[in-house]
């Protein structure tokens, strides 16, 4: 039987890349819901929660 083992290691440019793409889109929704109407915040959280069978009442 061969096994074959690979190992992957992203370079430091890739993790910095990878970084700033999780910062930016954290921001970009802290920014978005941040400035969104309450209701909306809320019937969107409400509408997840019910797709995911998750009771929220």
């Amino acid at each position: 039987m061969n096994t074959a083992t690979v190992t992957s290691q992203a370079s430091v440019s890739e993790r910095a890349k990878a970084v700033a793409a999780a910062l930016i889109l954290g921001f970009v929704l802290i920014y978005t819901v941040g400035f969104a109407a309450s209701s909306n915040i809320h019937n969107a959280a409400h509408d997840t929660r019910h797709g995911l069978a998750f009771p929220c009442h």
